[in-house]
Formats: structure tokens, sequence, C-alpha cells
């Protein structure tokens, strides 16, 4: 095989590996009802004037299925870690015990779950356009080469076997997450 055509083949499947990770980090940022520490991913906390991660400055667990402690390394972040749950509208309400923040996970209504599903497949949707501009890519990119005919057209089916290998992942993840939404 030309080296061209094997890394375009390389890059095309780069991209849509990232679109699968990216998948990945979005379907983990939606609740399904059970209370996990990825909840909080995108919760940032203004500390000493700069946005940072909640995991960066206080350990985040799950002491069961449907709470969630969060324990400050410094005390005096216990009001801004709060106002920053808050700000970040995930539909929690935490509560300050002077020591570490509580939040109640609460059960899920079936018009939530349904809306959860609902943007879980639209991440899934997002992933596959991810993956299909990868392949108009890297068809694009096949067809600007000097090679025969035969070549370009291997390829192409190359790419289109490893497009449909990554939207199978997509729909397998989606439905993963689906299910673990939709059971009660």
């Amino acid at each position: 095989m030309n080296e061209e055509i094997e890394f375009i083949l390389d890059a095309a499947k780069e991209q849509m590996q990232n679109a699968i990770e990216h998948l990945i980090k979005e379907l983990r940022a939606i609740r399904a009802g059970k209370a996990t520490p990825a909840m909080l991913a995108n919760v940032s906390v203004d500390y000493y004037g700069s946005q940072t991660p909640l995991s960066q400055v206080a350990n985040v667990n799950t002491p069961d299925a449907r709470t969630i402690s969060i324990q400050p390394w410094e005390k005096n972040m216990l009001q801004e870690i709060e106002k920053a749950i808050m700000i970040a509208n995930l539909g929690f309400n935490p509560m300050n015990n002077g020591e570490n923040i509580i939040i109640n996970v609460p059960p899920l209504t079936e018009e939530r779950r349904k809306g959860l599903a609902k943007q879980a497949k639209a991440e899934a949707e997002h992933a596959k356009v991810g993956v299909r501009n990868a392949r108009k890519d890297a068809n694009n990119d096949i067809k600007k080469l000097d090679v025969s005919d035969d070549m370009k057209k291997n390829s192409e089916a190359d790419i289109q076997t490893l497009t449909d290998k990554y939207v199978k992942e997509i729909d397998s993840l989606f439905s993963v997450k689906e299910k673990e939404i939709m059971t009660v």
C-alpha cells in the first residue's frame, strides 16, 4: 500500500477514535439515576480568581447510589463549591454541613429519563457526524493522490469499512447508555 494512503487512513482512524472518546466523555456526564462523580465533571470552581475543575479542589465520591459527597481540601472553599454547583444548573440541591457538601441525587422521573435518552441520542448522532466527516476528508484526500484508480477504490472501501466499524461502536455505546438511563 502507498505511504500517502496509509497516512490518510491513519489520520481518518485517529479522527474517528477521537469522536468515540468524545462521545464516551459526554455520555459519562449524562446521569442515569445513579450517583457518580462524573456528574460533576463539568463543574468549575472559582479558586483564587481562576476557574478550576471541581476535582482539583476537592475529593468527590459516592458513598451510596443516591449520594455524592464533596470534601474540599480547603474549608474556605465550601461556599465557592456550593455556588459553582448551583451555577452549573445540574438540578442538584447541595447541602453544606460545614465539613463537606452532600448532594442527594433524586430518582429520575419517566419524563426526565426520556429527555436524557434523547440527549444521549443527540450526542451519538454528533459522534456519527464526526466519523462521517473523517470519512469525507479521507476520501477527498485520496481523490487528490496520483495513484491508480484501483488503489483509490480499494482505499475508499477501506475507509468505508472503518466508518462502518466506528458507527457500529457508537450505536453500541448509545444502546448501553439508553438502557442504563431507562432502567428504573
